[in-house]
């Protein structure tokens, strides 16, 4: 049975951006867009896909109008679980530790991410994982 997760902005941005359907960042993408897997979120995630997807320099290279990316999130948050972050352990990145509130509001959740400090974490360590792993299991 596969983890309930958390996936990460660059996943979802590179699934978003990807050409190949097959890849596990598009299906990542896929599944949070079908309900395929539980995944959560807090609204400062939501909030923090909006703001990079509507970039001028990435809705050019996905052709997505801000409107489109709009609807795209709220389908994301129609199937996911919707989480009241709670103070996690500190984060190898400030900028990172609304990932690490939402893991540690639940000791269920992995994080699904392609940054590699996140992954090399040792206190998250079983915790954080590849898009990949995640599709492979």
């Amino acid at each position: 049975m596969k983890p309930k997760v958390v996936v990460e902005t660059n996943v979802v941005v590179a699934g978003l951006m990807t050409s190949e359907s097959a890849s596990p960042v598009a299906r990542m993408l896929d599944g949070m867009l079908s309900a395929a897997f539980v995944f959560a979120v807090s609204q400062a995630l939501l909030t923090e896909y909006r703001e990079v997807l509507v970039r001028p320099s990435l809705r050019w290279r996905h052709g997505l109008s801000v409107a489109e990316v709009e609807s795209l999130l709220a389908e994301i948050a129609l199937h996911a679980i919707i989480l009241q972050p709670e103070p996690g352990p500190r984060a190898p990145d400030p900028g990172d530790q609304l990932l690490w509130d939402l893991l540690g509001s639940r000791g269920d959740l992995v994080l699904v991410t392609g940054d590699q400090a996140l992954l090399d974490d040792a206190g998250m360590r079983g915790r954080v994982i590849l898009p990949r792993d995640f599709i492979d299991r």
